[in-house]
């Protein structure tokens, strides 16, 4: 019987052609879920931040420090801050000095800057403030429309105040805006600074937080447009949420907005009068995913 030496013989190029095309498309596949396997395995990032109107210390720095302190918060935006300003906070750096007190990295942006209350002395400030546990990488100190309060008849005029900056936490980068919209009871003010903080704001595919005092309930129809593009945090099943007056608060006009890369855990108004304003605590996951 002549035996058969088929199963003997090499294989012909064009199968070692699709054998090589195999093995190179398995190893892509296996590369590909071992790099989705290991970003599921990271943990995704929480933070606990903080927006507070601080009245200028409400002539006691100490206990705005402290009220911070007990929240323990990973960032923090606060409002009406003075900077050598006034004899109210006896003319004290408080964007510098809250952030000795509290280990913490700062970036201030003034809305107002006068000269000096003596001759040679820096300038006197006050503006909005963001302090920070985690690197502040960028930042800038943009324009908004305003009214201001330091000339008699003034108009509508671009000033600065819009607070933007870049922070790294565990190599994700977060966006943060701090504002402090106008107070008066005609909206027409803030009807423009909402559009001209969503023009700033812009594309919102990296992870934003948008912090302020907007000086408006949630109704206000001139934050609808603001609200329709970013996340307000505050859950209904946490209350009315509201910030003030502090002694007895009947308005919610302090906020935490998010992009939805963030999920909200928990929300709070702490109970404090160290200012006019109480303050808004959110603890936040955000998700290195996309959404």
């Amino acid at each position: 019987m002549q035996t058969s030496r088929a199963a003997g013989l090499a294989p012909t190029p064009r199968i070692v052609r699709e054998m090589r095309t195999a093995a190179l498309a398995v190893g892509a596949l296996l590369l590909t879920v071992s790099c989705r396997l290991a970003a599921r395995a990271e943990p995704d990032v929480m933070l606990r931040v903080m927006t507070y109107n601080i009245a200028s210390g409400h002539g006691d720095l100490d206990r705005t420090a402290a009220t911070i302190a007990a929240e323990a918060p990973d960032l923090v935006a606060l409002q009406e801050v003075d900077v050598r300003w006034d004899a109210r906070s006896q003319f004290v750096d408080q964007a510098t000095a809250l952030a000795a007190r509290l280990h913490m990295d700062v970036r201030f942006a003034p809305i107002y800057q006068l000269p000096g209350a003596t001759v040679g002395a820096l300038p006197r400030e006050f503006g909005v403030a963001l302090l920070s546990r985690f690197p502040i990488v960028r930042w800038v100190n943009h324009p908004l429309t305003r009214l201001s309060t330091q000339q008699p008849n003034a108009t509508p005029t671009p000033m600065p105040g819009f607070l933007e900056a870049t922070v790294t936490v565990r190599d994700v980068e977060i966006r943060i805006f701090n504002t402090h919209t106008d107070y008066r009871p005609d909206p027409g003010v803030r009807v423009r600074q909402v559009a001209e903080m969503l023009a700033t704001i812009g594309e919102r595919a990296m992870p934003t937080l948008l912090f302020g005092d907007l000086n408006a309930p949630p109704d206000a129809m001139e934050l609808q447009p603001l609200l329709a593009a970013l996340h307000d945090v505050w859950p209904a099943s946490s209350g009315p949420g509201l910030t003030y007056p502090a002694i007895a608060p009947t308005k919610r006009i302090d906020y935490v907005l998010t992009t939805n890369q963030f999920r909200v855990i928990r929300a709070s108004v702490p109970d404090t009068d160290a200012s006019d304003h109480r303050p808004v605590v959110v603890d936040l996951v955000v998700s290195r995913a996309p959404m």
